[in-house]
């Protein structure tokens, strides 16, 4: 009875065990894992599972990365392969593989034709710095176009990064976005507006001596600082009312911090955005949140720069949540902005106005005496500040599906001043992609992208503090070995338990069986 037993023990477990086995090889056919990390870094966010949707063909991504890479570098090379698994087990259509070529030739020139070049890098190596040529890069194909991230060497941003590549290789039909200047004798560089909005859209920047072509979808426009004419504003107002949507970037103050000097604009502007309920107040708002400016003072016989705050400069972190465009931001900083007040009055043209985003409750304004010194013994209204917030960007809905959105800062489409802010370029994109009527990346690009290791959470900011970087990085190390040995023995553990469970039953059973038999 007991032989009985053993082998009834033995084929048990030995069922479970190839149960098992057969388990895991399916589940990595079908990869399916759980993300219990409360930003869910490593599964993919809507926005990337509507872009892969719409997929009609093969998808390769090519990756040619080194191994054996210093640890920072290493953790992006897994993080990278995961994040790729997750694009291929939401799609049939992706594909991915990786290569390393620093030993072989062929790979070599296959990753030069493909646009990855190597870059050099220090490496302690036998307790000596040295230069090492690694490769860190991918190339995306599909049909007969391609994608390149030249070099990764970070998680922050890469699932945003990958999408907006795929994006623009599936993205046939491109839609236009156009900049005027209404200002066009003392125009602003938008280099880098122009840069961020080619990868996307097919951009043009326009002359309103001529008419709007009819394919521009998106209009931006620079701020004016004097009277316009009236054929342009007519091309502005036409373009409304066709149906299509327009961006301004416009203060009620011109300023100049090199002099400081401030004086309000006088402009036909005001009743343009007027006309759609949209009344941008000649004033700056200040803000007790808010950036620095590098101010030089005098130590002895030199010359010494210092940050001060800056209320000119507010920090904006107030968003309207219901409005997509904003709901995801974290911070813009606005240079100079005027208040924008909503007009309730009943208008034909306009179906209804929303705040996008506010100053804090710290809030003052300057309305006359228009001082912009730093320096809060030489400028006293540095410090009248305790005012609710003020509204620095709102949009205008059209009863005809139009949209005229408004940000109150002169300069926030300028190189050297809003655009040299990557929150506000952030913004800018977002605005751009929801007035064009595409929101697949609106919530990936604000998608925040933070590691969480597993110990170090339940550890104070003191605890956290008495460990060096080796000692954190061991002690995250030690935690992963116990969850991976722990997914390794304990089915195992619970199989063999389960089996003497069994054996112990059936010999019981054999007991009692014997006693009433016998």
């Amino acid at each position: 009875m007991q032989t009985k037993n053993k082998n009834s023990f033995l084929i048990f477990s030995g069922g479970l065990v190839l149960g098992l086995i057969l388990l895991n090889i399916t589940a990595r056919d079908i990869f399916h894992r759980f993300d219990l990390t409360d930003n869910k870094m490593f599964s993919l966010s809507p926005s990337s599972q509507s872009i892969l949707s719409k997929l009609d063909d093969r998808l390769t991504m090519k990756v040619y990365f080194s191994e054996n890479l210093p640890n920072e570098l290493g953790n992006t090379r897994r993080f990278l392969q995961d994040i790729l698994e997750e694009y291929r087990a939401k799609s049939d259509d992706v594909s991915f593989y990786f290569y390393n070529p620093e030993t072989d030739k062929e790979l070599e020139e296959q990753a030069r034709k493909d646009g990855i070049q190597p870059v050099q890098m220090q490496v302690i190596e036998n307790d000596k710095v040295e230069i090492k040529k690694v490769y860190l890069g991918m190339v995306l194909l599909f049909e007969n176009k391609k994608e390149v991230l030249p070099v990764i060497q970070s998680t922050a941003g890469l699932e945003y990064m990958i999408s907006t590549k795929i994006k623009s290789l599936i993205n046939m039909d491109k839609k236009t976005v156009g900049l005027v200047h209404l200002n066009p004798v003392n125009t602003i560089k938008t280099d880098n507006l122009s840069a961020q909005l080619n990868q996307h859209y097919t951009f043009r920047t326009l002359d309103l001596t001529a008419d709007i072509p009819d394919n521009v979808d998106v209009l931006l426009a620079t701020a004016a600082i004097d009277t316009l004419d009236s054929t342009v504003v007519e091309k502005l107002e036409s373009f409304l009312d066709s149906g299509k949507k327009l961006f301004i970037a416009q203060s009620g103050i011109n300023t100049n911090i090199q002099i400081q000097q401030a004086d309000p604009i006088q402009s036909n502007i005001f009743d343009f955005l007027g006309s759609y309920n949209l009344k941008l107040q000649k004033n700056l708002v200040l803000d007790a949140k808010c950036g620095n400016v590098q101010v030089q003072e005098r130590r002895g016989i030199f010359l010494m720069n210092r940050p001060m705050e800056y209320p000119f400069f507010p920090i904006v972190d107030s968003f309207n949540e219901s409005e997509i465009v904003v709901s995801d931001l974290e911070q813009v900083l606005p240079f100079f902005p005027s208040e924008i007040k909503i007009d309730t009055l009943d208008n034909e043209k306009v179906a209804g106005v929303v705040p996008l985003f506010t100053s804090s409750n710290n809030s003052g304004l300057m309305e006359q005496n228009l001082m912009i010194s730093p320096d809060p013994q030489q400028n006293p209204f540095i410090r009248m500040l305790g005012q609710k917030g003020k509204i620095l960007a709102a949009a205008s809905k059209l009863t005809n599906g139009g949209e005229l959105m408004l940000v109150s800062d002169s300069r926030f489409l300028a190189d050297d001043g809003g655009m040299s802010v990557q929150d506000n370029l952030v913004f800018l994109m977002n605005a751009v992609d929801y007035l064009a009527g595409d929101q697949d990346l609106i919530s990936l690009r604000s998608r925040e992208i933070t590691s969480r290791p597993l110990d170090i959470l339940q550890l104070t900011d003191e605890e956290v503090r008495k460990y060096s970087q080796a000692e954190r990085e061991k002690l995250e190390n030690t935690t992963k070995k116990r969850w991976k040995y722990a997914n390794m023995l304990l089915p195992s553990v619970l199989i063999i338990g389960f089996g003497f469970f069994r054996m112990r039953r059936e010999k019981n059973q054999a007991e009692m069986l014997k006693q009433i038999y016998d």
